[in-house]
């Protein structure tokens, strides 16, 4: 139980940086939606790059954040050494990629459509390299055990972010108008361009704050400890690239597959509104952050009792999750308001986007059976057999139902996914999960959550307060159901709050 507190302790402190950042970051949503018509498609083109963005940086990361993990908890492997092979690597391999982008810029451009703004890519391709660099060095944080400076970090990046946005976006315009001579570099309709200005500033200014961690530099690349790291990272590069795949395909592919103004308002319509289901994604990033180093901080000893471990942590994250789930649902009707009217017609595909990254933080839980054991190609084709459920899905689907396909796609291809990886790791590696008690928990949430769907379509479809008020009381029926079967863990929570109080 002391471990499951350690963890519960760094899970609530990445949680924070990551749920405050992002929920911070939310203000920017009704901020795009609202200032950026849904019709100019303008949020779509932000959408499509961020997709290639995260797809790249994987592909420059190339699975070393968990391969640094792994190597620097290793018997007889110096960790400072680990981690300055890793950052060089990843350094190395972005520089050359900013290199290829300057001088293939033209070609890249209008490959990906966007010519008549070839600059979009120029800046994004230098963000994407400076993440990739960061990404090392996040990661030597959360291996030292140094959530502050992590959360730190993450908050500035997401604070200036949004001061520079709301400047662009809110007082900019208004100080035009009245000293245009002040704002000789402004232009009012550059409004997309100046979102990727901002990211490229606020990334920039982020890295002085890893001065100090930049000095363990001076322990080298060691090229024999780069060869061992390949052998165990190129699975992971696989891996990663299938995984994010069926994350960003649809956006990537949905210009293609619906090319021109008409594809860009979808998909600024669909972007817009998966951002409300994206505090699962908060919630699972959170979670990774804290266990990963957790479990493969583990010794040998202590691995051999891991297993029960593993099987609580599977059951209390699907437990909170699917809180998260049912409490987003219920307030749906507030929630909406992040973004502008004029999207609302993509808020159908929230509960299936949802529910799809609940499926892909269970496959993580899953996943440390092939990555303890160094058999990460089975990562690879798990994750591959999942992108290609997806993107079958996405070019068969959106022609005949449009954005919607997107949602079940991901849906389908991270279940398919989470099924492989049950099955094959309790065949190589079994950990005795509570599969009884974790299914009825997800039939009890989509079973309120089809009540109140389908109460509020026929006995009050155009009351909000009546809605809200049985949603609530909806959501206290899954909270107490919980706080009933897992009433032991609720005793040990409120003794030790309890405790707490009684030393101050």
């Amino acid at each position: 139980m002391g471990k499951l507190k350690r963890l519960a302790g760094d899970t609530v402190i990445y949680g924070l940086s990551s749920i405050i950042g992002r929920f911070l970051n939310y203000l920017l949503v009704p901020l795009y939606t609202y200032k950026i018509a849904a019709e100019s498609g303008g949020y779509g083109v932000v959408t499509n790059i961020y997709a290639y963005v995260a797809l790249i940086l994987v592909i420059l990361t190339f699975g070393m954040e968990t391969t640094f993990f792994r190597f620097a908890n290793k018997e007889g492997v110096n960790p400072m050494k680990a981690f300055s092979t890793s950052l060089i690597s990843v350094g190395a391999v972005s520089l050359i990629f900013v290199a290829l982008c300057s001088v293939l810029l033209p070609f890249i451009a209008d490959a990906v459509g966007y010519a008549d703004h070839p600059e979009y890519i120029e800046m994004m391709a230098i963000v994407v390299a400076i993440d990739a660099f960061q990404a090392i060095l996040f990661s030597f944080l959360r291996y030292q055990k140094r959530p502050i400076k992590f959360a730190a970090l993450k908050l500035l990046f997401i604070f200036m972010n949004i001061g520079m946005n709301l400047f662009i976006f809110l007082l900019a315009p208004k100080i035009y108008q009245s000293c245009p001579s002040l704002m000789g570099w402004y232009d009012p309709s550059y409004q997309v361009g100046y979102i990727f200005v901002v990211n490229l500033i606020s990334t920039s200014l982020v890295t002085l704050g890893f001065l100090p961690e930049l000095k363990n530099l001076r322990h080298g690349f060691d090229r024999q400890m780069m060869k061992q790291m390949l052998k165990y990272t190129w699975p992971l590069l696989l891996l990663g690239i299938a995984g994010i795949i069926n994350q960003v395909a649809d956006k990537i592919c949905y210009r293609f597959i619906v090319p021109g103004q008409e594809g860009d308002t979808q998909l600024g319509i669909y972007g817009a509104c998966v951002k409300i289901a994206m505090i699962m994604a908060m919630i699972t990033q959170a979670f990774r952050y804290a266990y990963e180093p957790f479990v493969f901080g583990e010794n040998r000893e202590e691995a051999k009792k891991s297993k029960d471990t593993q099987a609580k942590v599977m059951k209390y994250f699907v437990i909170f999750t699917l809180l998260a789930f049912v409490a987003v649902m219920a307030y749906i009707d507030i929630l909406r308001y992040i973004i502008s009217s004029d999207y609302w017609e993509g808020l159908a595909a929230v509960p299936i986007v949802m529910l799809a990254e609940i499926f892909m933080g269970i496959y993580f839980n899953l996943s440390f059976w092939y990555k303890l054991s160094d058999k990460t190609w089975w990562g690879a084709i798990i994750s591959g057999t999942g992108c290609i459920v997806l993107l079958a899905m996405n070019f068969l689907l959106v022609p005949k139902i449009g954005y919607m396909a997107c949602a079940w796609a991901g849906f389908a291809g991270y279940g398919v996914c989470m099924v492989m990886s049950y099955i094959l790791g309790q065949k190589y590696n079994p950990v005795p999960y509570k599969l009884m008690p974790i299914l009825g928990y997800f039939a009890l949430a989509v079973g309120i959550f089809l009540a109140s769907k389908y109460m509020k379509e026929f006995l009050y479809p155009e009351s909000t307060v009546i809605s809200i008020i049985v949603n609530t009381l909806l959501l206290l029926v899954y909270i107490a159901v919980v706080a009933y079967n897992e009433r032991t863990l609720v005793k040990g929570v409120v003794s030790g709050i309890k405790r707490k109080i009684l030393k101050r």
